[in-house]
């Protein structure tokens, strides 16, 4: 497939050629739903914790006798029955992640650029440089292609002049092409991505 390539301060700077196998798939939700749940699982802090049996602060004394009370037979106030007792089988500090195979975390990078492609919110720019690399003239050239929440991803490194520039921008994000991920792809509403760009994806994912 064919798009144009557009000037970060408008003007058209000719077309680039998108492999097919990468920009052009059907999306399936399946697989993207797949890739997102294990993205944001391994993100999880996992830091929830709450006091058991064994942790909690009490005299282990025998509150009272065992037979003759009519009651329940108790041996400790640590019990979960009693207010301040320690909790059963209650959550503790873990890691949420699982393993999903490197070929579903790739495929799911190419159906997350192929819905974005197939949405018409893919826009490819010749590259990052701006003649005057300040935040004033990156929020006016966002500004003027009418882009809000937007995710630019550059080649293997990204321009310092315009992430600099871009950095107190609300709404502007840049990955090098190695952070690519379908989670942060999927969350923005237009996809940019240089030239160069383009061609460490295509070298990344072929």
């Amino acid at each position: 497939m064919k798009l144009d390539v557009i000037k970060l301060d408008t003007g058209k700077a000719g077309e680039i050629e998108l492999a097919d196998e990468i920009f052009g798939l059907e999306p399936r939700g399946d697989i993207l739903q797949r890739v997102v749940r294990w993205q944001r699982a391994k993100a999880q802090a996992g830091t929830h914790s709450v006091l058991g049996k064994s942790d909690v602060s009490y005299s282990t004394k025998k509150i009272y006798r065992q037979k003759g009370t009519g009651g329940a037979r108790h041996g400790s106030r640590k019990a979960p029955t009693f207010r301040h007792g320690g909790t059963y089988k209650g959550p503790t500090p873990r890691s949420h992640a699982f393993d999903l195979p490197k070929k579903v975390r790739a495929l799911g990078l190419k159906h997350a650029l192929s819905a974005k492609a197939t949405a018409g919110e893919l826009v490819i720019v010749e590259d990052l440089n701006l003649a005057d690399a300040k935040t004033a003239a990156v929020a006016r050239a966002v500004k003027e292609n009418g882009w809000k929440r937007v995710l630019v991803i550059d080649g293997t490194e990204v321009n310092e002049g315009f992430a600099r520039a871009a950095r107190n921008i609300e709404g502007v994000d840049i990955l090098p092409s190695i952070g690519a991920n379908v989670y942060d792809i999927l969350k923005r509403d237009t996809l940019v991505i240089t030239r160069s760009g383009v061609e460490a994806l295509e070298a990344r994912l072929k």
